[in-house]
């Protein structure tokens, strides 16, 4: 084992900034969904622009949650979803007795293939779920094409999204439904746990806020800070406990300020990494091909060649003798017992992205990392695949 500190996979990137604005939430006596979350969405919404409202929520599942059932999913429908994804994306649509179904992804992107969608519609199909892998956006306007044709709503998952441009406009501003983001710890940026959901459309924006507590008409920030008395509140849906704390939202103040700053950095370590491990028998993540668009680099995914003459277990066994950590995006749903045994899904129907799983590992890119850190990856992989 190398004498050198581990490098972890990923790090989030939090300054006195945070921790101060964290300090002031507890110390207002507001610790629970109040000013600095109404502040942070309305940060969020300015942040994206084009019209679109922010709904800060704990989880980015929460969110996607409240996005399916604010667009009236039921029990019986189905939704369409790569399996090239984290369960999430899947488990939300069980959660209103929906169904999803799994479909296969591009070779290039690992994103959801429209032509893989086109063929999964039934006369069941009420809703596409694509999700932007890595921090490349799906083909959005292929999607939403489809999606026009056959009287389908759109939820983007955005986890990974953020800032991710397609053809100019901002993930979050086009013209889907409602969109999701994630502020979990290894995300591009970070409130601990949390998301947001995005719209333009008024009705789910309402519906979400209901929802995201109790189904309660009122916010309870609302009530408590009430200069006259207003106890009263009507419990108008049997709603969830979804909202986000004000000692959360303090974090994503200042880490949607620095947002563009961390962009910057992560898109300068993909470029050195491009470079550097290009001779290399990987195949490198895709790049955005279209005019106005561009990669958020939450992951930075390669693929291992069978001419490297080492596996994918063997290649991250290896790395962290070294004392570096990396990890796999994903395991895909048609391996995982829960929706391989409850749908019969089989390897044989994803043959795309059962072959990226095989080959897939992700190596450290975050804001925390020095030049120093990177150049120690980059030593091992050369170490490590003989060059």
């Amino acid at each position: 084992m190398s004498e050198q500190k581990f490098l972890p996979f990923a790090l989030p990137d939090i300054g006195e900034e945070e921790i101060n604005e964290v300090v002031d939430a507890l110390r207002s006596g507001w610790v629970t969904t109040g000013p600095k979350t109404k502040q942070f969405e309305a940060d969020f919404a300015a942040f994206l622009g084009d019209g679109v409202e922010a709904i800060a929520v704990n989880s980015a599942t929460a969110g996607l949650h409240l996005a399916l059932e604010a667009i009236g999913i039921k029990e019986g429908d189905e939704v369409i979803v790569p399996s090239y994804t984290f369960t999430a994306t899947a488990e939300v649509v069980r959660y209103l007795g929906a169904h999803p179904v799994c479909v296969d992804v591009d070779a290039a992107t690992f994103n959801i293939r429209p032509d893989a969608i086109r063929a999964a519609i039934t006369d069941k199909t009420r809703a596409i779920m694509p999700v932007h892998f890595a921090g490349l956006a799906c083909d959005m306007d292929e999607i939403i094409a489809i999606a026009r044709e056959h009287g389908l709503k759109i939820v983007e998952d955005a986890a990974h999204a953020m800032p991710t441009y397609y053809k100019g406009k901002l993930v979050g501003t086009l013209d889907s439904d409602v969109t999701v983001f994630s502020f979990y710890a290894n995300k591009t940026m970070t409130t601990g746990e949390g998301g947001m959901v995005v719209s333009k459309n008024k009705d789910i924006i309402a519906r979400c806020k209901v929802m995201r507590l109790h189904g309660i008409s009122r916010d309870a920030f609302d009530r408590y800070v009430s200069k006259t008395p207003a106890w009263f509140y009507e419990v108008v849906a049997p709603g969830y406990k979804y909202n986000m704390p004000d000692t959360a939202a303090a974090m994503g103040i200042h880490q949607l300020k620095k947002i563009r700053g961390f962009y910057e950095k992560r898109e300068v370590m993909a470029q050195r990494f491009d470079r550097e491990l290009a001779d290399l028998p990987l195949i490198l993540p895709a790049r955005a091909k279209d005019e106005g668009s561009n990669h958020a680099w939450h992951l930075y995914p390669v693929r291992i060649k069978p001419e490297a003459g080492i596996s994918r277990d063997d290649f991250i066994a290896k790395m962290a003798e070294k004392g570096i950590g990396c990890s796999v995006h994903f395991i895909p749903l048609h391996r995982q017992p829960v929706w391989r045994d409850g749908y019969q899904l089989t390897r044989e129907q994803f043959p795309v992205a059962d072959a990226a799983f095989e080959a897939e590992v992700t190596l450290p890119l975050y804001t925390k990392m020095t030049d120093d850190d990177q150049t120690r990856v980059i030593a091992a992989v050369r170490e490590i695949l003989g060059a």
